[in-house]
Parts: structure tokens; sequence; C-alpha cells
């Protein structure tokens, strides 16, 4: 069986919202057997914020995104302490060997939207020591740290803010991934030529191939790859063809797009970011447990062995290992 990586799902999100106190609580895409079934080598649990403007989601009220955090937090927690033998944290790419040694998968936060940051460097320094090891600049708003993907050209070409930049820079000395997904085209420029250590696009495809904004053009992903950076493709239907209505995800759908990817960055640039709790819609590939799936799609659409392999876990072990 092949292994992966996975740079971005939403179940923590979810279990959240269902007022669950462990992550694989029944209902999401994510599921401890599915990630057993399916080869997860390392898992990113994204700590996503709610709009600011919404007071409620899911019939919950939402509370100050300190607490929020903080209550994700502790359901990550209560999963490492309900399945010690099977899901255990990472902190590093030492850490993920370690953890995979003893047959467990590695669970690795991040931070969707870095609003949270609240334009204070010591606040990085905490999220850091909390076990954060990488953010989501934005998400489709403004914030301290820039700008959001957005159908405006005007906003599009906002970089980053005096702040964000001044966090790029202490995010690559923390050893904290930068993930530019969600964020402007101006701000991905700033981050490009800010970072000294590779960045990543964790939950973004090919623009050329799907018109949404969320997409890189083929110069942003040849400047990512140029920085040694990945890009996890997202599986949801909306991101993967022309049409960014679609309700449907296919595997071969997401074949293209990674055959995109190397054709513009290289076999090194690819990755996975699934986007699972976070899509909807008709999923070919629709949790961990069918991701062999698509790596027998990569084999009989041509794609080598190597290749696979760099898509599954190696360009992101080797973006950890820099950066972690």
């Amino acid at each position: 069986m092949i292994n992966y990586i996975d740079f971005h799902c939403d179940t923590l999100m979810k279990a959240w919202m269902g007022r669950k106190k462990d992550i694989f609580a029944p209902g999401g895409m994510v599921s401890l057997n599915g990630l057993r079934e399916g080869g997860c080598r390392a898992q990113f649990f994204a700590i996503f914020m709610p709009p600011v403007n919404l007071k409620k989601i899911a019939g919950l009220f939402l509370p100050k995104d300190e607490a929020y955090i903080e209550k994700n937090l502790q359901i990550f927690q209560n999963t490492l302490e309900r399945w010690p033998g099977i899901l255990a944290a990472a902190k590093s790419m030492e850490d993920i060997r370690a953890n995979w040694a003893q047959g467990k998968i590695s669970g690795i936060l991040t931070l969707e939207d870095g609003r949270a940051v609240n334009g204070k460097t010591e606040n990085l320094e905490r999220f850091y020591d909390r076990g954060i090891r990488l953010i989501s600049l934005t998400w489709n708003h403004a914030n301290c740290f820039g700008f959001p993907n957005s159908s405006d050209s005007a906003v599009m070409e906002k970089g980053l803010t005096d702040f964000g930049k001044e966090a790029v820079i202490r995010m690559n000395e923390l050893g904290m991934l930068v993930d530019v997904s969600h964020l402007s085209d101006g701000g991905f420029r700033d981050v490009a030529a800010l970072c000294k250590k590779p960045f990543v696009a964790s939950h973004s495809n090919c623009r050329s191939l799907n018109p949404h904004p969320r997409s890189m053009t083929d110069d942003m992903i040849r400047t990512l790859a140029d920085k040694g950076g990945v890009m996890g493709v997202n599986f949801g239907p909306e991101f993967l063809t022309e049409n960014v209505k679609a309700k449907e995800s296919r595997a071969q759908a997401i074949v293209a797009q990674l055959r995109h990817m190397i054709k513009i960055g290289g076999e090194d640039c690819p990755a996975i970011g699934t986007d699972f709790d976070g899509i909807g819609g008709r999923l070919e590939i629709g949790s961990p447990g069918q991701m062999p799936r698509l790596f027998e799609t990569l084999e009989k659409s041509g794609f080598t062995a190597g290749q696979i392999e760099k898509i599954a876990y190696r360009n992101g072990e080797r973006v950890m290992e820099e950066v972690l």
C-alpha cells in the first residue's frame, strides 16, 4: 500500500460543530479506520476560524476566537488520549518518523485564517508553543496578515500588511509553515519575495484548469516550485474543472490537476490537500479509506512509481524536513 500525507482537512471543525469530544466521532469524512485503511502517515488538522460575521454555526453560538481555539485544541488532545496507540501529535519531521516507526499516524495542528494572531508576533510564538505548525494566512476575508482571494481584481492585487510581512519572516524563524491557500495574488507575491524557506499551498489547484480565484496561476505554481514548496491538490468539485459550480469530484479530474502541477512546477511540486470535511458533493474519493483509488488511477494514467510516491508523501516530507 502507498502511504500518504494530507495537508488539510476540516475534521476538527466538524467535531466542534457536532458537539463531539473526539475528532473521530461518527459523522465526518475522516475516521480513524479510514486513515488506517487508506495508509495515512500524517494528517494536518485545521482549526478553521468561522467567519466573524456569523453569530451561530450548526446551531451553536460562536465563542470568541481564543475560546474557540482552546475548544479545538481540547478536542485534539482528547483524541490523542483516547487513541494513544494509533494517533500521536507531531511537531516535526522527526516526530512523524518516530510515530510511523511505532505504527502511529501523526496528527499536525494548523490554523486556517490567521486573524487570531491579532497583529502580534507574540501570538505567533504562543500558537507555535501550543503545537500549531502551519497557518493559512487568510481565509476569505481580510485580516492582520493581508487580503484574500477575490473575484474583485483590486482586492486580488493587494498584498500583505506590514504586520503580515513581519509575521512571515518570524514564521520562517520559528519553523512554521506559511500557507498561501485562500491568499490574494498580491499576498502570494509578497510571501514568495519574503520567505527564505519553502512555503505551501495546502489545498489549492491550478487556475489554468479551474478559474476559481482560489486556484493558482501557472506563474504562481512556478514560483512556488522554485522556492521548494508544494501544493496539495484539493478534492472539492468546484476546484477541479472549468465548472466552478460542479457538484461531482472524479479521480480523473484530480489526476488532471496533478498532471498540470508536474507540467508547470515539476514532480517535486504536487502533494495532497484533500479538504475532507470542508467539501461536499458527489465525491469519488470522499474519505481517507478511498485514497488507494487515487494512486491506482495515477498508475493507470501513466504516472511512474516514483512520481506517485512524491505526490503521496515524499514531497511533503521534504518540505517539512526543511521548515519544521
